[in-house]
């Protein structure tokens, strides 16, 4: 088994939500630090078929998850697993594994959620070459 295989149990599934301008942004440096493709992702807005979600379109839009294994991870364990899916970013992924950093990213992410619509609003008028909403 390769090292990667053996430090994530191999391959990751991402589901994000494609039509918010900041998970796209985030996905799009995923995929370029995922060279050897060991991510699979899932644009959740695009998906057809509601049957093939692991949760409901609702939950999966609100919040990142990733799973491996079957094992479904969101929030701040998702970026974790996705983190230490990709070589760049391993070292990270292994420090997010601690509880007390798992539980500060959780809380940041929280708060992040949060402010999220605002940001989204934000990038959207900045993408039509507005500044005023």
């Amino acid at each position: 088994m390769e090292a990667r295989e053996r430090e994530t149990g191999g391959g990751v599934s991402v589901w994000y939500d494609g039509a918010c301008p900041l998970c796209a942004r985030e996905v799009a440096i995923l995929r370029r630090l995922d060279r050897e493709g060991a991510i699979s992702f899932k644009d959740v807005s695009q998906a057809v078929d509601d049957s093939a979600l692991p949760k409901p379109r609702e939950a999966l839009l609100a919040r990142f998850h990733a799973a491996q294994g079957g094992q479904l991870q969101d929030g701040a364990g998702a970026f974790a697993l996705v983190w230490r899916t990709l070589p760049p970013l391993r070292a990270l992924g292994r420090l997010a594994r601690q509880r007390p950093v798992l539980w500060l990213l959780e809380r940041a992410y929280c708060a992040f959620l949060r402010v999220r619509p605002a940001l989204q609003a934000a990038v959207r008028r900045f993408e039509r070459g507005g500044s005023r909403p």
